[in-house]
């Protein structure tokens, strides 16, 4: 009786699992193509050359891509910590100011374009500026997801609620922060084709 009930308990823990591994792989493919239609909308845009200001992106933009970049690459280790039965909490911490360091360097790029009069809306509007704050707003928003996952994992880390047989909350973070590190990987690449030309 009380391995039926062990194996129906395992059954519903992995349904589970499983149902929230899919609802966070459709949310991220709802992302693609939101950020898809975005970019197309840019591609085609930036055909009519008559109404399109080419500019420079700031460096601090190159800076952000190697930080979350960098934060991505420390995700991978928290497999090995478990396995040592360490805690991730430290791991995490670092992965989260990342993401502040990120958040600061984009506002200092935006901050850079609003001097050179790179505008959004107003009489000096720019199309391509527009493209450019619209993408990289719209990325900042799915980090601030992706750093408030953050706070929860590493609340979770501290109490020492993680270990090799329990890491799913740990799985979905690390899968999103990837996610958002190739998004931007995407964004970044087309900003650089498209705006400075």
């Amino acid at each position: 009786m009380s391995i039926a009930i062990n194996n129906k308990e395992n059954t519903d823990i992995k349904k589970i699992i499983s149902s929230k591994k899919q609802f966070l792989w459709i949310a991220m493919g709802s992302m693609v193509m939101f950020f898809g239609g975005l970019l197309s909308a840019l591609i085609i845009e930036k055909a009519d050359l008559n109404n399109w200001q080419a500019f420079v992106l700031p460096s601090s933009f190159t800076y952000s891509t190697v930080v979350i970049v960098l934060s991505s690459l420390l995700f991978f280790f928290y497999k090995m910590l478990l396995k040592k039965k360490k805690s991730v909490f430290w791991l995490l911490f670092s992965i989260f100011i990342c993401g502040i360091g990120f958040t600061f360097l984009q506002i200092q790029g935006w901050q850079y374009l609003l001097d050179q009069e790179i505008k959004f809306v107003g009489p000096k509007w720019n199309k391509g500026g527009g493209f450019l704050y619209v993408l990289t707003l719209m990325h900042m928003l799915h980090l601030f997801g992706g750093m408030i996952a953050m706070l929860v994992t590493m609340f979770k880390a501290k109490r020492g609620s993680y270990t090799m047989k329990n890491f799913l909350g740990l799985e979905l973070a690390s899968s999103y922060w990837h996610f958002l590190t190739l998004l931007w990987l995407v964004i970044f690449f087309f900003l650089k084709s498209y705006m400075t030309g």
